[in-house]
């Protein structure tokens, strides 16, 4: 009886698991996209708002990347603009707020490790169970977790793409504790190289990325335990 129970648990931290997991890692991979920052910057014409040449703005995207993945408190953009360098970009407030984009992009990444573990974990503890056809269950609730990321994806994005504007506001207002956000596009060089387009776009991405790998695990454990007989 204690098995069995183990084994529902199992299943249903699989499912649940799997949306996190992708949703997470789609979200670290975008960040880290070198593509979308030189995508972004010439799409939006960054180069005219802000005077930095495209070459720039590309060595300050890598530099944010960079501190995404590094230790360091604070961030540190050093470029080049109208011949001169300036040690560091932004000023004391982006400087600040960046601090807290870090922290939430660690805890992305965090996620995405735990959502892998409960993952690998499920599907290990069930050759331990003395339950016959776990390997079988294990893909079926694969395939619901598929379900699952498919129907939230399709919700949330259907919230943020179809409203992006407010959307944008209501994640600002839960992800951060403060107002070091509501930055001025006229002397910010942070709003000004990432305008509300940038993430528009990143969220699309996003939401498309997540919406085709739920699809495949929808279908494709089913094909699966077909052609195995599982």
């Amino acid at each position: 009886m204690l098995s069995r129970a183990v084994s529902i648990l199992r299943l249903v931290i699989i499912a649940v698991a799997i949306p996190f997991l992708l949703l997470s890692s789609n979200i670290s991979w975008v960040v880290n996209w070198p593509p979308l920052y030189s995508y972004g910057f010439e799409k939006y014409d960054v180069d005219l708002y802000t005077g930095i040449q495209i070459k720039q703005l590309v060595s300050a995207g890598k530099q944010i990347r960079d501190y995404f993945g590094d230790e360091k408190e604070f961030i540190t953009v050093r470029i080049e603009k109208d011949g001169e360098i300036i040690p560091n970009l932004y000023n004391h407030r982006e400087i600040l707020h960046m601090k807290d984009v870090k922290e939430l992009i660690k805890g992305v990444y965090r996620s995405q490790q735990v959502s892998a573990l409960l993952i690998a974990v499920g599907v290990l503890l069930g050759f331990a169970l003395p339950i016959p056809g776990h390997f079988g269950r294990s893909v079926k609730w694969i395939c619901r977790g598929g379900g699952i990321t498919l129907a939230a994806t399709l919700f949330v994005g259907l919230l943020a793409l179809g409203g992006f504007q407010r959307f944008f506001l209501y994640f600002h207002l839960i992800s951060f504790s403060n107002d070091l956000w509501m930055l001025d596009p006229r002397k910010d060089f942070l709003i000004m190289m990432f305008p509300q387009g940038f993430f528009f776009d990143a969220t699309a991405l996003i939401v498309l990325l997540t919406l085709a790998e739920g699809l495949i695990l929808w279908f494709a454990p089913s094909l699966i335990r077909k052609f195995w007989n599982i």
